[in-house]
């Protein structure tokens, strides 16, 4: 995050040897008292500020606020388990526990949510925070706690925020973290007191990254400069229900009462077949160009949890305790979010000594440091899970500018304003205006110079006003209205049975997830949360909307009693992997029209009705292998059709013959998965990349283009040179389960206009399927060999497929030495893209794993203390710390760390004991 800092030398032709000599020279001993600066530097910390940062894990300590002492126990990864004897006492120690081994993640992430990274790490972020506080996270998690929370919610953020306050009270930043003692050399920050707040606009950050199809419209839009309509909708295939199955399979909604029922009488869908752009199936002419500014601005927003709303994906199921040997439930949980060090959960167990009125919490799974609470995990009575729903809770609305204001029904209405002022580590503060609409959507090509003049000869359909001053692009987004999401973490940590758990979920207005339940006494369900907007007939949310017109304004929200749902199933289990939720034809609602493809769902089905089907039952490890199932659905799809083509090549024939008799596993040790994932990745290159304009293609990938000269004679058509502008794990075809299914739909037309290619001066002109099968394989073939080496026996899809973890601010742009300081990896990982096993890769930008699954749960319902749990990296956010990444060989091997709950089961997994005494 901090601005890179690159130095480069060089001598004009004509200079002295002489003159050459003395600057090699200087040079060369600049660089000797470089290296050994550096080593003394690294020694220095070695011994001194690395350690003084460890948390103090034994003995006790006196904390201010406490009412009585509370015990925190951690075990051989210093996994902490807390037990007080009231809720006050249970968080205020929770914020000091997580503040121990991972301030400094809390710190950042506080900096991000209220857009002052500026102030730790200067200028080169002062962007993204005139962004961030454009949006203005901070000020509505302010507005929810000052309005909307309930009075016991804000309490127990209080006492978070002391245990916080607490933990920081009297340490200077080399005690604090490694990172502070780097940035003490280049500004004087100095961390601030926690405060309430600072927890509930994670939330915000939270629901960016879960944010829903935003991507899908730019990019439709951004497609139109270069494909048709028809071309488009190619790339957007429909949902395929009939293969893929929905989350919700029983129950309708109930046309009669206005709700999801377990039994009723499905109204039929809505039409919802329209655009947003007064009926065209095109975005304006212009607008393309905006829309690739506004990409750009996004894509340089730090991410909290996950790739910048690209590829986010998870896996929760469960499965009654009448398929299961322990004749109780089991529930499985592995979200899929960014690679990053410190992981972005952190496990915890927090107790009541006795439960009471005065102390009602005995709960325990995967936290958020610097958010109380537990948000995936189980109580004593039941546990839940989480994947992202993908529903539409996001808009994008082009704004016709009139001089201070904008049109609305033919009338001009003035924005509201604020100015923010954003402070420098190192330099002057500035001073931004934020505009905003009177319903609230804040101006985000007000951010980005190139929005604003492009906006000024953006062209419209003919029934658009006329130009005036230009056009703007504001965002209308759930989020952004405060709610009570907080709440629900808090209700959903002490509720006992289907009903408190159903009426907690009430509260999680963003971001809206699908839960997975399941309870001790048996019983298993399912439920869509959120505040879901409703839309006029004929707007479906899928491209931005004229924002002069009231007409394409939301109309409401859906009704939570209206939100699907399942309990107890016939079928016994319930599967989400964010496929569509429930059938479009039992649903009167759109919910998204950008739904993962149910690739990873249908295969956990299938998994679970294969050992259902054969008589048997399921086991805890048999969930724990599930999560692990490596098979790729694509490569069953297409190796049948790539070992009929005749290879001429012997070196090429020799990769091929690779794929005869492979299973279709994607193992790190596998050759075969190697060479047919290059293969699937220069299929999907020749085929649609190259074709895609260059707002979606890699960022320096050029190609030779047509371009028409409007303005010329008819032959003015000409070759330009064009180079792709997105980043190499953002671009498309990225080889999701969205480009699975659409080279499903043509793969039996062997002439489809997809599979031609021109000729060009190296290769010759492809007509069919076979051809540019053909020439992927030979692609494949010499692309393996640059990077794995000649000989196939050597190669394997791990070398390609590799985990790089990396601290998310000095770590990625900070100096090389401190980067090797505190980062860690790389593992050669199995698994891949839209597998269950979901090692996310980017097919248009290369082979490396890109999101993971973060954490890997199974909840045993018949005995808490058998259930699994598993960590990306480690509890401690310290370099060097034995707990840093002691998770991440398991979490690679696919291997699971006991969970214990009970007391008994905690005190003998107890390494390390700590008392917080009043």
């Amino acid at each position: 995050m901090p601005p890179n800092t690159t130095a480069s030398s060089g001598q004009k032709p004509g200079k002295s040897g002489r003159k050459k000599g003395r600057k090699a020279r200087l040079f060369l001993i600049v660089l000797v008292l470089a290296i050994i600066g550096g080593i003394a530097f690294g020694a220095y910390w070695s011994v001194s500020t690395v350690r003084a940062s460890f948390p103090q894990t034994k003995g006790s300590i006196k904390l201010d606020g406490l009412s009585g002492p509370v015990n925190v126990k951690r075990d051989g990864n210093g996994i902490p388990q807390v037990y007080a004897s009231s809720d006050e006492d249970l968080f205020m120690a929770q914020g000091f526990v997580q503040a121990q081994d991972r301030f400094y993640e809390m710190d950042v992430r506080r900096h991000m949510t209220s857009g002052r990274l500026s102030e730790m790490f200067g200028k080169g972020q002062v962007k993204n925070d005139e962004f961030l506080r454009t949006l203005g996270w901070n000020r509505v998690a302010q507005k929810e706690y000052d309005t909307k929370l309930s009075p016991s919610t804000k309490k127990y953020l209080q006492a978070y925020a002391k245990g916080v306050n607490a933990y920081l009270n009297g340490k200077d930043g080399k005690d604090i973290s490694l990172e502070y003692a780097a940035l003490g050399f280049s500004n004087d920050y100095t961390p601030q007191q926690w405060t309430p707040v600072d927890s509930v606009a994670w939330l915000k950050a939270m629901a960016w990254d879960l944010r829903g199809n935003m991507q899908d419209e730019i990019d439709r839009s951004l497609m139109t400069s270069r494909l048709g309509p028809k071309q488009i909708a190619d790339l957007y295939p429909e949902y395929p229900y009939s293969r893929n199955k929905a989350i919700v399979q029983e129950g309708a909604y109930d046309s009669v009462t206005g709700t999801y029922a377990r039994t009723g009488t499905a109204s039929g869908a809505s039409s919802t077949a329209g655009t947003g752009l007064t009926g065209n199936t095109e975005a304006p002419s212009g607008f393309q160009s905006q829309l690739s500014g506004l990409y750009d601005v996004l894509d340089k927003v730090p991410t909290a949890v996950g790739v910048n709303g690209n590829g986010i994906g998870s896996n929760s199921w469960v499965v009654s305790g009448s398929h299961t040997i322990t004749g109780k439930p089991l529930l499985a949980n592995d979200p899929h979010l960014s690679a990053s060090l410190p992981s972005v959960w952190y496990q915890m167990g927090l107790h009541c000594t006795a439960l009471s009125a005065k102390c009602q919490y005995d709960v325990a799974g995967y936290t958020f440091a610097g958010m109380p609470g537990v948000v995936i995990g189980h109580n004593q009575d039941i546990a839940w899970g989480m994947t992202n729903s993908g529903v539409d809770v996001t808009d994008l609305y082009l704004e016709k500018i009139t001089g201070e204001g904008y049109e609305y029904d033919g009338k001009v209405r003035p924005f509201s304003t604020r100015k923010e002022t954003i402070k420098v580590a190192g330099g002057a503060s500035k001073t931004i205006v934020v505009r905003s609409t009177e319903d609230g959507m804040p101006l985000l090509s007000d951010r980005d110079d190139e929005l604003v003049k492009v906006g000024k000869k953006a062209t419209v359909d003919a029934g658009a006003p006329d130009r005036g001053d230009g056009y703007a692009i504001a965002l209308r987004w759930t989020a952004l209205d405060p709610g009570n999401s907080m709440d629900a973490v808090f209700e959903m940590d002490k509720a006992s049975d289907w009903t408190e758990f159903r009426k907690a979920s009430t509260s999680f207005d963003v971001p809206s997830q699908n839960l997975v339940y399941a309870d001790t006494e048996g019983n298993i369900g399912y439920q869509l949360p959120g505040r879901i907007p409703t839309r006029a007939e004929g707007d479906d949310g899928s491209l931005p909307s004229p924002g002069w017109e009231s007409k394409y304004r939301w109309t409401g929200y859906i009704k939570q009693s209206a939100l699907p749902y399942e309990y107890n199933p016939k079928r016994g289990y319930i599967v989400t992997a964010n496929q569509a939720v429930v059938d479009k034809d039992k649903y009167p609602y759109t919910l998204t029209t950008d739904w993962g493809y149910g690739t990873r769902s249908q295969r956990i089905n299938d998994l679970i009705e294969s050992k259902i089907n054969g008589g048997g039952k399921i086991s805890t490890d048999d969930m724990r292998q599930m999560q692990l199932d490596n098979s790729s659905e694509i490569a069953k799809l297409i190796v049948p059709k790539l070992l009929k083509i005749d290879v001429a090549d012997p070196d090429v024939r020799q990769a091929q013959k690779l794929l005869e008799g492979w299973d279709y596993t994607q193992d790190s040790d596998s050759a075969a998965a190697a060479y047919f994932n290059a293969t699937w990745r220069n299929i999907l290159k020749l085929a649609f990349g190259n074709k895609l304009p260059k707002e979606l293609r890699v960022k320096g990938q050029c190609l030779n283009v047509d371009r028409v000269d409007t303005t010329g004679p008819a032959d003015a058509d000409q070759k330009v040179r064009e180079c792709g502008e997105r980043d190499a794990d953002q671009a498309q075809p990225d080889g999701g389960d969205r480009w699975f299914e659409v080279v499903r739909k043509i793969i039996n037309d062997e002439k489809n206009d997809w599979w031609q290619l021109p000729k060009t001066r190296t290769q010759k002109a492809t007509d069919t399927r076979d051809e540019l099968f053909g020439r992927a394989l030979r692609d494949a073939r010499w692309e393996l060999t640059a990077k794995l080496g000649k000989d196939i026996d050597t190669w394997s899809w791990g070398r390609l497929h590799r985990l790089f973890l990396k601290n998310q601010t000095l770590g990625t742009e900070g100096p090389r030495f401190l980067q090797y300081m505190l980062n860690r990896g790389p593992w050669k990982l199995g698994g891949g893209e839209a597998t269950v096993n979901a090692t996310g890769w980017n097919a248009a930008g290369g082979y490396g794993v890109v999101w993971v699954p973060s954490m890997r749960m199974v909840v045993n319902l018949g005995d808490l203390d058998k259930s699994k749990w598993i960590n990306l990296s480690g509890a401690s956010g310290h370099a060097y710390s034995a707990h840093y990444t002691d998770q991440t060989d398991l979490w690679a091997k696919g291997e699971l760390l006991p969970w214990a709950f009970s007391d008994k089961a905690v005190d003998k997994r107890t390494s390390d004991t700590l008392v917080l005494e009043p």
